[in-house]
């Protein structure tokens, strides 16, 4: 059986797809999620703009907007 692969497709302020930081893959979406929501302020400061959860390589959710206040 193929588990459902989750990660996070992220992007710099002009939507270029970033190869580094790299998300981890996950087997689900809340763990995936979790993470984001516990990283997101690090990839803010490694120029990640924009964050997109993939499932199986598929667009899953909206675009997160990822902005230090």
């Amino acid at each position: 059986m193929i588990r459902a692969q989750w990660e996070w497709a992220l992007e710099d302020a002009a939507g270029v797809r970033l190869d580094r930081p790299i998300s981890p893959v996950f087997g689900n979406q809340f763990d995936a999620e979790q993470w984001l929501g516990e990283n997101w302020r690090d990839l803010a400061k490694q120029s990640a703009a924009v964050a997109r959860l993939l499932h199986d390589g598929v667009q899953a959710a909206a675009p997160v907007t990822l902005r230090i206040p």
